[in-house]
Order: C-alpha cells, then structure tokens, then sequence
C-alpha cells in the first residue's frame, strides 16, 4: 500500500506541476502560439497517455498536435489523460505495481535490443514523473525566453504550499459527455 500512496503523491504533484505550466502558457499570447512550448506539451501527455494504454493492455493512440483548433483543446485532452491515469492508479491492487511491463519502444532505445531488461508498473510510473519533469523544464525555459514568469513546480514546493490539488485553467475543461 506504501508504494501506491508513494507513486499516487509522485502523480498528483506532476499534474498539478502539468497544471500551472498550462496556466502560465494559456496566460501568454507568445506561449500559446509557440510552435516550440506546444510541441513539448503534446509530447507529454502523448507519452502520459501511451503509459496508461499500455498498462491496459492496449496500443497507445497517437494524436497528431495539429488535430487540435487550439492550445486549451490540448490542454484539456491532457487533463483528460491525467484523469485517467490516476484513475487506474487508484485502483491498482498492490501486487499490479510488481508486474513486468513490456514497451514496445524498448529495442529501439538502447544498443542491443535483444537484452531488454523490462520495467515493473512501479519503474514506469517514476519514468513518467522524471520524463515529464524533463519536458516541463524545457516549457520553463521557453517561457522565460518568451518573456512570461514560468511557475515554481518544484515537488518540494508543492509540499510546502500543503499538497495542493491540480487548479487546471478553466479553458481546459473537458467537453461534457453528450447525452444519447
């Protein structure tokens, strides 16, 4: 149950870290315009998505960024990502966090594929945190060069502030479901 708590902490803070990012971007006429931010930002949460899929059992969907009309239409599909990948989280019995998952990427990234040691669920859930934190730092950096004042996601501050829930912006509110 610890190492669940654990990695449920890691994800709430990278989606409230994800969260103010968007903020700041969607805040700045040049952030959200920027060919540079929002191609980082679709990396992010395609790999966010790609995780949870797989740990489905299923083949991640790769969305292209221009199927977007605008900036807050992606934020809001990576809110939605968020959504469900703490929903699988949640539910995940202890023992799942031990389990071996396959990536099919896996060969390609290293110089010998045939000797692939795969990850546990547990490994990939930190990968996701650290990858992400990767990308949100070159947003950052984009940011600042664009003139907008990047948001302190450090894990620490989060703590600090009292574990925080995500504030996403209000324009990256998933569409309601339509009723039949």
């Amino acid at each position: 149950m610890a190492e669940r708590d654990d990695l449920l902490e890691l994800m709430t803070h990278m989606e409230w870290a994800d969260a103010l990012v968007w903020g700041t971007t969607l805040q700045s006429g040049q952030a959200r315009a920027d060919e540079r931010i929002r191609g980082w930002l679709h990396h992010i949460h395609t790999v966010q998505r790609a995780f949870t899929a797989i740990w489905h059992g299923q083949q991640p969907e790769l969305v292209s960024v221009g199927s977007f009309a605008d900036a807050p239409a992606m934020g809001a599909w990576g809110r939605e990502g968020h959504a469900a990948l703490q929903a699988f989280l949640t539910t995940c019995e202890p023992a799942l966090f031990q389990r071996v998952v396959k990536l099919p990427w896996a060969g390609r990234a290293i110089e010998r594929p045939e000797a692939v040691a795969h990850p546990t669920l547990a490994e990939t859930v930190r990968q996701i945190a650290m990858h992400t934190m990767h990308h949100r730092g070159q947003v950052n950096a984009r940011l600042r060069e664009l003139g907008a004042e990047p948001p302190l996601v450090d894990y620490i501050a989060w703590i600090w502030r009292g574990r925080p829930a995500p504030a996403w912006p209000r324009n990256t509110m998933p569409p309601a479901p339509t009723q039949s």
